[in-house]
């Protein structure tokens, strides 16, 4: 068992996830949407161009759309998104809890919608916790996510009372770990279910501008956990496909789009397709609406024959180690920092 050092300062683990409707129906989807493309990470345009569009177009029209994807994925305990990282967050703190004698106290908190961050604040002040580790469950940090994580964080630690030591885990998308665990999902699926002539890895999209012109690195960061993936399972360039799902509105969004390349591939002859998202540790509707039924319609209807979505890590125990042994090395490293302060004072 671990020993994350002596101190009276009590810990906590904030782990962050982007958010869900409260439920799968319009006026629920309008009010998530509502919070979610109000983000200015998100939208980066004007406000005196984005507001007439988002209140005078998207929110009239896209929260009916939406509320029906919802409903083919929704659970009886909420929004898959909702279900798994709460899973991952009780399991989480169950293997901490083994390991480290009960010193860590895990909360779950969205970015937009319940459980909010403000929420998760609330119950660890109430819990007397003075430190605070952050981990966005986003492993390729970037603005639109990560970021806008942080905002939230900063806004209110400034504004509120409760202000707890904070340390900011920021990405780990090259984590030998979180690789070797998205690897072996995909070779047990093999083994249950052959392997297929193509395997895709698709990443959430963003705005092309975002990284050209913001220099967001989000896109080299998926880039390298391909890179990681494929050298993990020794596969080459020709049998896997790097791409970006979940555009919307009018702009270009970062290259190739998952859509268009799986009908490439059933137009060129392509029969089967494995498809996995490393960038989605829990799924969600964009795994399991988007890319498992949506984008498996596609492919079959451009004349694939087999298509599989190989699922999100969700709460299997090679996540939740990775997860814990990713808090337990920050947790050792804030204390070792902590010592060495009080020896040189």
């Amino acid at each position: 068992m671990n020993d994350i050092g002596n101190t009276h300062q009590k810990t906590g683990v904030l782990l962050v996830n982007l958010g869900t409707p409260d439920a799968p129906t319009p006026s629920a989807v309008r009010r998530y949407l509502g919070e979610f493309l109000s983000d200015k990470r998100v939208i980066g345009l004007p406000r005196f161009l984005w507001w007439p569009i988002l209140h005078g177009i998207i929110l009239r029209t896209r929260p009916a759309r939406s509320a029906r994807a919802y409903e083919k994925i929704w659970l009886e305990g909420g929004a898959p998104l909702l279900v798994n990282s709460r899973r991952i967050a009780e399991q989480l703190q169950i293997t901490l809890d083994k390991q480290i004698e009960d010193q860590l106290h895990v909360e779950l908190g969205m970015r937009y919608g319940n459980p909010s961050i403000h929420d998760a604040f609330a119950r660890f002040q109430e819990a007397g916790i003075e430190r605070l580790l952050i981990l966005p469950l986003y492993p390729q940090y970037s603005y639109s996510t990560t970021a806008s994580t942080l905002d939230k964080i900063n806004a209110l630690t400034s504004k509120g009372k409760y202000k707890p030591e904070i340390l900011f885990i920021d990405n780990y998308y090259d984590h030998p770990e979180y690789v070797s665990a998205i690897a072996d999902s995909i070779k047990a699926h093999w083994i249950t279910n052959g392997r297929a002539e193509k395997l895709v890895l698709s990443f959430h999209g963003l705005p092309k501008r975002n990284v050209e012109e913001g220099g967001d690195p989000y896109y080299r960061h998926c880039f390298e956990t391909t890179q990681l993936i494929m050298k993990r399972l020794e596969i080459s360039e020709d049998e896997c496909r790097m791409t970006f799902q979940s555009r919307f509105g009018y702009q270009e969004w970062i290259k190739p789009y998952t859509n268009q390349t799986l009908e490439i591939l059933a137009e060129n002859g392509t029969k089967s397709v494995d498809v996995v998202c490393p960038g989605f540790p829990a799924d969600c509707l964009e795994t399991l609406e988007e890319i498992a039924m949506q984008n498996g319609d596609v492919f079959l209807n451009a004349g694939g024959q087999t298509y599989h979505y190989i699922p999100a890590l969700n709460d299997q125990p090679s996540h939740i180690s990775m997860l814990a042994g990713l808090v337990i090395k920050y947790v050792h490293g804030w204390q070792e920092t902590i010592n060495a302060q009080t020896v040189e004072d």
